[in-house]
């Protein structure tokens, strides 16, 4: 009996259903939108979903969500605006238990609004050895043994030997940029063999050129990135080009990229803008981890986002959860082994900042290489398409989580944490949305910086403050005990304390809750056996484990401190923090963070997240670094006492001279921390006008500009605090004169500023930066819109008014507004106005305007 017939040469319009039912290829007839309006028999038997379980819904979204890329539903949905769709291309579904790859035809029908998806396969696929090696362990494991977690710190997960298939990868010799490698999929994007070519016969000469000059030389840095969006004759859609060196291999990726920011759902500069500017305006950190998963899940898409911070030991917690309200599920609040993210893992998030998955079922596409560079692995650490281990995969499948996002949030070069996406289904994150999600962690990690930083200096500023008072009663004392035990400041105020003690010359002073003093005694004799020579201090959070003598006191003293004053370790002074019975959420239980694998593979990553409570005993609240510090430079006060009796008061005077200038030292934390902040801000205002004097589309160079000048306004702010007296207070009108310069500077000869601003205006922080962004929206305008070319002058006037209220004006005597300007459609992008309003809204102002006969434009708030 002959084959049936293909489908390129049948007119499926023609056929009835049972006809269709009856071809060896699957077809599906759809809709503009994607809704499912035919299914036959044959794409039935291929997916496993039955006829009457899709039809009504969306192919694209719902039934097929791994299908919902710009090289499927982009091609589809372009295809649809032409009028036009008739594209063959090759596809590869991750069915289980085998995947496969097919030939996917899309045709347009002919009933107006109908489209044929025509699927034939080519072959079946493994899903990959080790993935294949991960599901034989799980079959085979009988004990959920616990194994040590240090072996999955053997995987060498930055050379996986694939990548993920969305994307196309070629690697090429730094020198001569010839291509040693790329991934099996290469003719997605390219149109031949890349193998031995170079990139400018792949690429074209402008990218490979920008790739010369930007990645070779000896002083690159590992993981810069050259992006580049190309149209190649063997695309039907835009490709993203990503470059960037690692080592002696510059590794270039390709991905078809969104025709239209519509059809996928992409983050524009102003949704990024605006959710930092609502992420500076949270004063906690556990507000700002909240705005960030908020806003991060807002710009990607995912169910859930989580904020994950981890501890000194690498475990984490989950400690901002934003998520769709369907998903039952709740990570918030729990914690995680460190195991769970490996150290080799945490190295990568260090040096490359995001990873995206798409389809956690994904069939991994292998990397080929010329035979001189066979056994030479390619080493995919800064690759954004890197395939995962297997082992992660198993994890995510465990979690109930498919497509993923992990961004890391580094403070001050230190991994603080990750922003985590997680979603049920199959998920795409545009490029520029990705970006976004990056930029957003990264403003994230500066908002941790500031409020951690602030929140350290004044907590060390009362501290210090009450070290201070004690040092002088200390100066007016030969006797270091009653000094610090019979005054209105004590030892007890130190540290946030339950009790402390005095030991000298045997003679034990108690003040709060401590043990009896027969056992400080005890623990005074312990310290003396068992702290080196070198040391004299000593602190910790569990005492009684380190001291079981001590356990029956550990409702008092289950945290101590505890510091020598004198060389022979006679005198000594100990603080006492009480137990703090509490109870640690795990994601699943801590002592099997991994189980035994089999064959080769040796650890899976456990199966159960349910919540597993831990009840800790005998633990207080830790001593910070910095409190042992005070505690030390107090013992030594003390020592000038009891050591140097005849020392006058003057002596101690000298000392308390010297806390006083560490009081006006420890002052200037703050004011470096918006110094840091401010000079972070003119680096990427740097960047970004270096960005635009390389672009020559007159748009883009104007986005550039915009964006510079806008980052300039909030370093001014900052720039105003690190001068001020005060840490919360702005002087207005120096940031505005500041501001006003640089923007004259940026606009070029002809253009000036004339600055009537009232002195010593001090605004909350906040006012300050919205109207500094206000102003400079203004300003630029009035340059842009207000003159000819020749220039002209800007007058600013900045004034306080009653109840603290303060008056911003710009006007100039340029061309003022037409008479229905509010109607007519702005001249640029409109986005000016838009962050205008937005600054208006969050700071509660009034915005007045009028011509004289130029444009004058008054905000009071």
């Amino acid at each position: 009996m002959p084959d049936p017939p293909t489908v390129p040469t049948i007119d499926l319009d023609a056929l009835a259903l049972h006809d269709l039912d009856g071809l060896r290829q699957g077809v599906i007839q759809i809709d503009g939108r994607g809704v499912i309006h035919r299914y036959n028999r044959t794409e039935s038997d291929f997916s496993g979903r039955r006829p009457e379980r899709v039809i009504g819904r969306n192919f694209f979204t719902d039934v097929a969500p791994c299908t919902h890329l710009p090289h499927f539903y982009g091609r589809f949905r372009e295809g649809v605006r032409r009028g036009h769709l008739d594209q063959t291309f090759s596809f590869v579904y991750g069915f289980d238990p085998r995947p496969m790859q097919v030939r996917i035809t899309l045709r347009q029908a002919a009933e107006p609004d109908r489209y044929w998806i025509i699927t034939e396969p080519v072959e079946a696929l493994e899903h990959g050895h080790r993935r294949e090696a991960v599901q034989a362990a799980v079959s085979q494991r009988v004990r959920a043994e616990p194994v040590d977690p240090s072996l999955c710190e053997q995987e060498p997960i930055h050379i996986p030997g694939a990548i993920q298939p969305h994307a196309v990868l070629v690697a090429a010799d730094v020198g001569t940029l010839a291509v040693v490698a790329c991934s099996g999929n290469v003719r997605d994007a390219l149109d031949r063999d890349p193998l031995g070519l170079d990139l400018v016969a792949l690429l074209g000469a402008e990218v490979a050129c920008r790739i010369r000059e930007s990645l070779q030389g000896e002083a690159v840095d590992p993981g810069r990135i050259v992006r580049q969006r190309v149209v190649l004759p063997s695309a039907a859609l835009p490709v993203e080009v990503v470059a960037h060196r690692n080592g002696d291999r510059i590794i270039v990726e390709l991905e078809l990229a969104p025709a239209r920011p519509e059809d996928f759902r992409s983050a524009s500069q102003l949704d990024t803008e605006l959710a930092i500017s609502r992420l500076r305006g949270a004063g906690t950190l556990e507000d700002a981890a909240a705005v960030a998963a908020r806003e991060t899940r807002a710009l990607t898409g995912f169910d859930c986002v989580l904020v994950y911070r981890f501890d000194p030991d690498w475990n984490g917690a989950a400690i901002a959860e934003d998520k769709d309200p369907s998903w039952t599920r709740s990570l918030f609040g729990l914690r995680f082994p460190a195991s769970d993210i490996p150290a080799q893992a945490r190295a990568l998030y260090t040096r490359s900042k995001s990873r995206f998955v798409i389809d956690r079922d994904y069939v991994p596409v292998p990397l080929v290489a010329t035979p001189a560079t066979a056994n030479a692995p390619i080493d995919l650490t800064f690759a954004q398409a890197r395939s995962l281990s297997p082992i992660h995969l198993e994890y995510q499948r465990n979690l109930g989580v498919n497509g993923s996002m992990s961004v890391s949030i580094m403070v001050e070069g230190r991994l603080w944490g990750l922003m985590i996406g997680h979603h049920r289904r199959p998920h795409y994150v545009a490029p520029e949305t990705r970006a976004a999600a990056t930029v957003l962690a990264d403003a994230f990690a500066m908002r941790v910086y500031e409020l951690e930083s602030r929140r350290l200096w004044q907590e060390q500023q009362a501290h210090l403050a009450l070290e201070s008072e004690l040092v002088r009663e200390l100066a007016r004392s030969d006797d270091f005990v009653s000094a610090l035990t019979e005054n209105t400041h004590t030892l007890l105020d130190l540290f946030d304390a339950g009790g402390a003690a005095t030991v000298s010359n045997d003679a034990v002073r108690r003040l709060g809750a401590t043990p009896p003093p027969d056992a400080i005694l005890a623990i005074a004799a312990w310290l003396r056996s068992t702290l080196p020579a070198n040391r004299t201090s000593y602190a910790t959070a569990e005492f009684a484990a380190a001291h079981p003598p001590s356990a029956p006191y550990a409702e008092c003293a289950s945290g101590l401190l505890a510091v020598f004053v004198d060389s022979e370790r006679r005198h000594l002074l100990l603080w006492f923090r009480p137990e703090v019975p509490s109870t640690v959420t795990w994601g699943g239980d801590p002592r099997k963070p991994v189980l035994a694998g089999s064959g080769p593979v040796a650890v899976l990553p456990r199966r159960s997240f349910e919540r597993w409570v831990e009840e800790r005993r005998g633990v207080s609240e830790p001593f910070a670094s910095w409190q042992i510090g005070i505690a030390e430079a107090l013992a030594q006060a003390v020592e000038g006492v009891v050591l140097r009796q005849q020392r006058k008061i003057a002596e101690l005077t000298g000392l308390l001279a010297d806390k006083e200038r560490l009081l006006a030292q420890k002052d200037l934390l703050t004011r470096e921390i918006d110094h840091r902040v401010k000079n972070s801000l003119q680096i990427v205002s740097a960047f970004l006008q270096m960005q635009r004097r390389q672009v020559t589309d007159p748009a883009s160079k104007s986005a550039f500009a915009e964006t510079a000048a806008r980052v300039m306004s909030v370093a001014r702010v900052h720039d105003s605090l690190y001068q001020a007296e005060s840490v919360e207070e702005v002087d207005l009108g120096q940031t505005i004169e500041n501001l006003c310069a640089d923007l004259a500077g940026m606009a070029g000869e002809g253009h000036a500023v004339d600055l009537d601003a009232e002195p010593g205006l001090m605004v909350p922080y906040r006012k300050a930066v919205a109207l500094s962004l206000i102003a400079t929206e203004l300003i630029t305008n009035a340059f842009k819109y207000a003159f000819g070319e020749a220039g002209g002058r800007v007058a600013v006037r900045v004034a306080g008014e009653s109840e603290g209220r303060v008056r911003l004006s710009v006007c100039d005597d340029g061309k003022g507004l037409p008479t229905d300007w509010p109607d007519v459609p702005a001249r640029g992008t409109g986005l000016g106005m838009k962050l205008i309003r937005a600054m208006l809204d969050q700071i509660n102002a009034r915005l007045e305007v009028e011509n004289r006969p130029g444009a004058c434009f008054t905000v009071t708030a």
